[in-house]
């Protein structure tokens, strides 16, 4: 069975992107690697609902604006096969007001630090997808 994931890409007035470490945890996947926010859709769920409860989880934030990015078929690369439905959203809050609550700890980047990043799974690729999408959009 393929488990279907809801991940958002969050990024802040200055153009910045908000990732979260993952655990050192034994038996984790893709330890000490940054992700996404967002999880795994439970049954019954759309991944629209999904994303809404695991930002709440994860993040106490109550999740009202987003839009759909892309849905990715990941069938190797990560720890079982997956479907992920990536969205995009804003977020204005500074890093001190950010109250993580899965995780070591969340951190704004540049865009031009992401493709040194050690990102979970194939998340290095979804995310410059979605900076070379923007570049095209720029003015």
């Amino acid at each position: 069975m393929v488990v279907k994931i809801a991940q958002i890409i969050f990024e802040n007035e200055k153009g910045e992107l908000l990732l979260y470490l993952r655990d050192n945890k034994p038996g984790i996947p893709f330890p000490q690697h940054w992700d996404l926010f967002g999880g795994h859709v439970e049954d019954g769920e759309t991944p629209e609902q999904a994303l809404v409860r695991e930002v709440k989880e994860e993040l106490d934030i109550d999740l009202k604006e987003f839009r759909f990015f892309r849905k990715y078929d990941c069938f190797e690369g990560d720890a079982y096969p997956n479907i992920k439905y990536i969205y995009t959203g804003k977020i204005d809050l500074p890093i001190e007001a950010i109250k993580l609550l899965e995780g070591d700890y969340p951190r704004f980047f540049k865009k031009e630090e992401i493709p040194d990043l050690k990102l979970a799974n194939i998340l290095k690729s979804i995310v410059l997808d979605y900076l070379k999408e923007n570049e095209k959009h720029q003015p």
